[in-house]
């Protein structure tokens, strides 16, 4: 059976280890939190090199994307210095492909076609590929990071405006320490924030634990987009009046996992020993029958 680990600097409480069947092959895909130790992640990188098929690197990116140029974290980069043996991927890879088509496969499930008057997505830096799948069904869509990450009351507005300010952004983002790229997993919510762009919205797009720390209470008649949801998650959007939900990848035993955690379970599955190609990740969501989960209540 092939393995796929997914270390994560998130909270530990949201570890879960299953078996997944990927055309009659099992991979046991499984998700260890380190609570934000950078030592401990480090460390069982170190341990585990070599003795699973792929890793995943959660709770921060490897590299930021945009346009077709990489930018390194460097930071993230040193969480898996000597790894030698087994690949290691971000999730960047499916950011840009089944996130990047997740109307498109969503659809079939959905009561109406989607479109939207105005989206609203709190962090995009890391989720270009969503950003630019909503933006192909939003009349408008706003961009919170300055003020959600860098706590500027700036609003971008437009996938364009957007592109511009990242191009500025991402080189000096490159530098950051950990401290700014780890924005924790736990969950806690904050005072909500920037109330105007949520209760504006008819679509909230983004990273669950991103959005959630913010959250208004009254969530009346929307639609979420989103990952890394537990059955819980999806019962505190129900609760609050959310009226579709969609995560962006599979849900298996309750649980839908972070898109590092899915591409290291492709990695594994494909045996090719490296990270996949954007090309073979979207023949793999083909062959594979890779859905979005979407869940629809009155």
């Amino acid at each position: 059976m092939k393995h796929a680990v997914s270390i994560s600097l998130g909270s530990s409480s949201r570890d879960k280890r299953v078996t997944v069947n990927f055309n009659g092959e099992e991979v046991l895909v499984e998700r260890i939190g380190t609570d934000g130790d950078v030592e401990r992640a480090k460390q069982l990188y170190r341990e585990m090199d070599g003795t699973v098929d792929a890793f995943g690197m959660g709770g921060v990116d490897m590299y930021l994307r945009l346009e077709g140029r990489e930018y390194p974290l460097r930071a993230a980069l040193k969480l898996i210095e000597g790894v030698t043996r087994t690949p290691v991927v971000d999730g960047r890879g499916l950011k840009h492909t089944l996130e990047r088509r997740v109307f498109e496969l969503a659809a079939p499930m959905m009561s109406e076609p989607p479109h939207f008057r105005q989206a609203f997505i709190p962090v995009a830096v890391d989720r270009i590929g969503l950003a630019e799948a909503v933006t192909e069904v939003s009349d408008e869509v706003i961009f919170g990071d300055l003020m959600i990450a860098l706590e500027l009351p700036i609003p971008v507005r437009g996938l364009r405006a957007y592109k511009r300010v990242a191009r500025v952004m991402l080189p000096f983002v490159s530098h950051f320490p950990m401290s700014m790229l780890f924005y924790g997993s736990g969950g806690a919510e904050h005072e909500p924030k920037y109330r105007k762009y949520w209760q504006e919205s008819d679509l909230l797009a983004g990273d669950f634990l991103f959005m959630r720390k913010y959250l208004p209470e009254d969530l009346s008649g929307k639609t979420v987009l989103t990952n890394t949801t537990t059955e819980e998650n999806i019962a505190l959007l129900r609760e609050r009046g959310v009226r579709t939900v969609i995560t962006s990848t599979p849900r298996y035993e309750g649980r839908t996992f972070g898109t590092n955690m899915m591409e290291a379970a492709l990695t594994a599955y494909a045996g090719k020993g490296r990270p996949l190609t954007d090309d073979e990740l979207n023949a793999l969501i083909d062959e594979l029958d890779l859905r979005p989960t979407v869940e629809q209540w009155a």
